[in-house]
């Protein structure tokens, strides 16, 4: 169904019925995608006594208790309040669902024991001034869907390169990596604060989605990005990132 989304004075034209989800699915299992030292999730069945919540053995309904942590088990969108010793929630800053994004894939540089993203290849990648950005690391295997994260040191983002996006309007950055920063950096974040220019003059509207995945068939370009949230008060939601290509 081809419609006619109307943002910042602009109006696009996507297909409703070609979305190109770029989230991971959260799975109760030892494969589902994984950081932060923290076991699997877990999807269970509510017990009482003998009843269970499981039409399988007797229920009306399958009744389940999900447990999992929006950080470490899946795609998730999170706020500043991420980083602040203050309570802010995802839910109650992201506001618009829509924006324009453009995909860039990137091969992080060797910079010792380390694989970063620097300021140059954001800047050499972005070929307009998209309100998101969504980068694609390489090699961008199958295996990012359930990749075990902890202790491998992932790529991140330079300080350098998280101020350059802040600086070019950015408000929305989406990345196939369990954070921006590195992954032991004594709790430094420094990409983090740069982006939401913490403490200065934060930057409360902008968000970060980590641990999407984009396959390789979704090409480098602009679309309109639909970031959808589930309705937690906390300051991450597990998220689903549409794309839709632009037809105008």
């Amino acid at each position: 169904m081809i419609t006619s989304i109307h943002y910042q004075n602009h109006t696009y034209q996507v297909d409703l019925s070609q979305p190109l989800d770029i989230s991971i699915p959260l799975r109760a299992t030892d494969q589902n995608i994984n950081a932060w030292y923290i076991s699997a999730p877990k999807i269970e069945p509510v017990r009482d006594g003998d009843w269970v919540g499981k039409v399988s053995e007797g229920a009306s309904t399958n009744f389940n208790n999900i447990y999992f942590n929006p950080h470490g088990h899946g795609t998730h969108t999170e706020c500043v309040g991420h980083i602040t010793s203050e309570f802010y929630s995802i839910n109650t800053i992201l506001k618009q669902f829509f924006f324009t994004a453009e995909l860039i894939t990137i091969h992080p540089e060797k910079q010792g024991d380390d694989f970063v993203i620097t300021k140059n290849q954001i800047k050499k990648g972005l070929k307009s001034n998209p309100k998101a950005l969504i980068v694609r690391t390489l090699p961008n295997q199958d295996e990012k869907c359930n990749k075990q994260y902890s202790h491998t040191n992932w790529p991140y983002l330079s300080e350098e390169a998280a101020i350059y996006i802040r600086e070019i309007g950015i408000d929305h950055l989406l990345i196939d990596l369990p954070s921006i920063d590195k992954e032991k950096d004594e709790g430094k974040l420094l990409a983090h604060k740069a982006f939401w220019n913490y403490p200065k003059a934060t930057r409360f509207e902008a968000t970060i989605t980590e641990m999407i995945f984009a396959k390789d068939e979704i090409e480098d370009g602009n679309y309109v990005l639909n970031l959808q949230i589930a309705s937690f008060e906390n300051d991450a939601s597990p998220s689903k990132p549409i794309l839709y290509k632009i037809l105008n």
